[in-house]
């Protein structure tokens, strides 16, 4: 299936999209590259003043470019205050998405009780169980697998291999034998979410699991029962998420973070990546916490006296002021 060619003028972009159009409005483009790499026929953009050098030599017929550069470009080009977020939509215009026919696959597997909005399209390889709603204009990849009774809003994207709804991992111990506990919750997804390829989003066990409007999340990443993410937080690739945390809104997950369960983390925090997360965090901002593998004993203790590190080094201070004072006074004369 050929990718459409979509060529736009200009002044058709800059109507569309805003922005201050500087030069000839009649310039036709239909690509999208970096500066290096454009050529005729292409637009491009400046985020990052590093880059400005490259203003000199690029090939692009036209540009994006911050307020500030006004005056510095003498071909076309629009005006923005976020270049970076133009050229995303600037690029969403160019690159309509590709719409197979027919628009839902015949190797798909759809229950007669489900619900599938307008506009969907459904890839090859689709299992959609009983009971699922599918809002409009969903993207479905092929081999994704959606269980019974889940909802997933309108626009939704699902990258190959995405399992929505499966059983989360809930077993009680009956001296040495697991036995299993039902998930009867459901998964709920918002309008606007998109998830990446092979991820995983587990079904709640009594109640839902939960993921808001607009949340972006990335390849490989698992995200247990119960769990609950907050509207256009951002998640990105293999990290964990044990069941029933709950994440706020606007976060970003650096990947290969891990969530231990139950734990709360507030709106808007950064969490870098790698950082493994085993308590609530209540105050916005950037958290990271890395420790190297050691015996658990070790790292309770070590985890411990890093409480009182702070407490310690001002101590180490004022000891050392006190060293300096008594070396620095004037001996007495014994005779």
């Amino acid at each position: 299936m050929a990718r459409p060619v979509v060529t736009l003028t200009l002044t058709e972009i800059q109507t569309a999209l805003g922005g201050e159009l500087v030069g000839d409005g009649s310039v036709e483009v239909s690509g999208i590259a970096p500066l290096a790499d454009a050529q005729a026929g292409h637009i491009s953009f400046l985020s990052q003043r590093k880059y400005a050098p490259l203003l000199a030599t690029t090939q692009a017929s036209a540009l994006i470019l911050p307020p500030e550069a006004a005056g510095h470009y003498p071909r076309p080009h629009i005006l923005t205050p976020n270049p970076y977020l133009y050229f995303a939509r600037v690029s969403q215009l160019l690159n309509p998405m590709r719409v197979p026919e027919p628009p839902i696959h015949p190797s798909a597997v759809i229950s007669p009780t489900a619900k599938i909005g307008r506009n969907a399209v459904i890839h090859a390889g689709v299992v959609i169980g009983d009971d699922v709603v599918i809002g409009d204009d969903a993207l479905i990849y092929p081999n994704v697998v959606i269980y019974h009774e889940c909802h997933l809003g309108n626009r939704v994207v699902l990258h190959a291999g995405v399992v929505i709804g499966a059983d989360g991992f809930g077993n009680a111990k009956d001296g040495d034998v697991w036995v299993k506990i039902p998930q009867i919750g459901r998964v709920l997804i918002g309008d606007d979410v998109e998830v990446g390829a092979n991820t995983c989003i587990d079904r709640g066990a009594l109640d839902d699991t939960v993921i808001g409007d607009g949340v972006k999340i990335d390849d490989q990443i698992m995200i247990g029962h119960n769990c609950r993410i907050g509207d256009h937080t951002a998640i990105a690739a293999c990290a964990g998420i044990a069941g029933s945390t709950i994440i706020g809104k606007r976060c970003l997950v650096g990947g290969a973070a891990m969530f231990s369960g139950h734990i709360e983390i507030c709106d808007d925090v950064q969490i870098s990546g790698g950082s493994a997360i085993i308590k609530s965090i209540r105050k916005p901002g950037q958290y990271t916490g890395v420790f190297p593998s050691m015996p658990h004993a070790d790292w309770l203790h070590i985890a411990a006296n890093m409480r009182q590190l702070d407490a310690l080094v001002k101590k180490v201070q004022q000891l050392e002021a006190q060293i300096q004072t008594l070396t620095a006074a004037p001996s007495g004369d014994p005779s």
